[in-house]
């Protein structure tokens, strides 16, 4: 198991991502209100502007401060470590 740091000391299993998107679209902003009326929200922004939507395999959906790209790069950096 691959933990992510998404901010703030808080992870995601990094091996249960489908993805990491950004919250601008309508879509999305769908996604995040159905899943804050089903309860599978989990806000791991602590009050900070959110700029990425980490959905999971499990219908959970979590929000970051931290932009796509940096927990993508994250995610890669992790990965080549462990490959050398």
């Amino acid at each position: 198991m691959k933990l992510l740091n998404i901010g703030f000391g808080n992870s995601v299993n990094a091996d249960r991502i489908i993805a990491m998107v950004s919250p601008d679209s309508a879509p999305i902003k769908r996604i995040v209100g159905d899943c804050k009326e089903k309860g599978t929200l989990i806000d791991a922004s602590q009050g900070r502007k959110t700029r990425t939507v980490i959905i999971m395999d499990n219908d959970q959906v979590v929000l970051s401060y931290l932009q796509p790209e940096t927990l993508t790069e994250r995610i890669n950096g992790e990965e080549e470590e462990e490959e050398i």
